[in-house]
């Protein structure tokens, strides 16, 4: 395919090109190359850019991660409310999967909950 590019500057060494690709009966159907630009883009040859292809009527799951530690009533309310609003989410239990530190990182509060929603993050106490 012709896609192997040098990527030393990068710390990578050759690599392929990223792009994905719909091959149906062994025949190539769609391909989604990334552009040729500086850096390692990663923009359209994702698994959410084939799925709006193949079924643009599909809703994507949203991204939610929810900080928490052991003991916390708040944090208990804050996972119920996302359950009642049939949200899925990942938790992150201080103490156990993370620090302080890397939600002080993320948010720049070490206190919990702390309910992250795609880029946007809701703190509720």
């Amino acid at each position: 395919m012709e896609m192997l590019v040098e990527k030393a500057d990068l710390g990578f060494g050759p690599r392929s090109w990223r792009y994905s690709m719909l091959v149906r009966n062994g025949v190539v159907e769609k391909m989604f190359v990334e552009p040729n630009k500086p850096g390692d883009p990663f923009e359209i040859s994702d698994a959410d850019t084939m799925l709006r292809y193949l079924a643009p009527e599909c809703k994507a799951q949203e991204s939610v991660s929810i900080f928490t530690k052991p003991g916390c009533t708040f944090c208990t309310q804050a996972k119920q409310m996302l359950m009642d609003h049939g949200i899925q989410y990942e938790e992150i239990v201080l103490g156990q999967d993370a620090t302080t530190v890397s939600l002080r990182a993320v948010s720049g509060r070490a206190t919990v909950p702390q309910i992250f929603h795609g880029r946007s993050s809701h703190w509720r106490q």
